[in-house]
């Protein structure tokens, strides 16, 4: 394949920090935050603006920026440009094979004692000592809670709304020279944002016609451009970016984001189109 020429150009260029295995949204769109021993130092990992091409055909490769450097999947590219790409758990390592075809990981079990986060909205309530399965078979052990308060209830719906399908349950592992981060979807958190623009919806009278709203809300973000972040949760500030286009189409999700294991905060994103 003409595209694994382009192979030791990609690895060359393209930062290899980031987990494995599973779409690598810094999820998200992120923001990690490095504790060193004197202070909190603040490292920004935004969504790469850069398109990908293969052979000259564009790829959809999920890319972030951390200190002027793209950090892709290497799943990802083993995927787009056609190259093995394994990890081998017991021993811990990558196995790259350019001579063979990608192929799809296999769904492992899950190891015993370890914790994989279901596909539900009710709250997650983990544990310090708790070891993590990632998207990448990797576990990932939550050592400091300090920072997680317990969520607060879910605001009380001013009228029946349909019940958006939840996005996908997703554990997101980032390894760099800045430490080792965890970004968790909250799917409770997400459900609250959609709750707040149901309520919010209601003060606006363009999307009402007939009494049957036009509000055109999807859960979890389709795409990394325009996506807005704000921690800690401030209904004001969703609402606020909500009303100023209430009848375009809006995707949101939170996030909850770890850094060497320790809990950070729960982040909030917000697109609109």
């Amino acid at each position: 394949m003409k595209g694994k020429q382009l192979i030791p150009a990609v690895l060359a260029s393209v930062l290899m920090g980031a987990a494995l295995g599973g779409p690598a949204t810094a999820a998200v769109a992120a923001s990690a935050a490095v504790a060193t021993s004197a202070a909190l130092t603040a490292v920004t990992a935004s969504p790469s603006t850069q398109t990908f091409y293969v052979d000259g055909e564009q790829v959809d490769l999920e890319a972030y920026v951390i200190n002027g450097h793209n950090y892709v999947q290497l799943r990802d590219i083993g995927r787009a440009v056609d190259f093995g790409v394994e990890y081998d758990q017991s021993t811990n390592r990558v196995l790259v094979d350019t001579s063979s075809p990608y192929t799809e990981e296999a769904t492992a079990s899950t190891p015993s004692g370890v914790v994989t986060i279901p596909q539900t909205d009710e709250p997650l309530r983990l544990q310090e000592g708790d070891q993590v399965l990632c998207d990448d078979g990797t576990v990932y052990e939550i050592t400091d809670l300090r920072l997680w308060e317990e969520p607060e209830p879910l605001p009380v719906l001013a009228r029946d709304w349909p019940e958006l399908e939840l996005p996908k349950a997703e554990v997101r592992r980032f390894q760099s020279e800045y430490g080792d981060n965890l970004h968790i979807r909250n799917l409770y958190e997400t459900r609250r944002m959609e709750y707040t623009i149901y309520n919010a919806a209601m003060n606006c009278p363009e999307l009402w016609k007939d009494g049957v709203p036009t509000l055109n809300l999807h859960l979890g973000i389709s795409a990394q451009n325009a996506v807005q972040m704000f921690w800690p949760w401030q209904e004001d500030q969703l609402t606020q970016v909500f009303c100023s286009a209430p009848g375009a189409r809006f995707e949101v999700e939170a996030w909850d984001v770890y850094h060497n294991g320790k809990y950070l905060y729960t982040e909030y994103n917000i697109r609109g189109t």
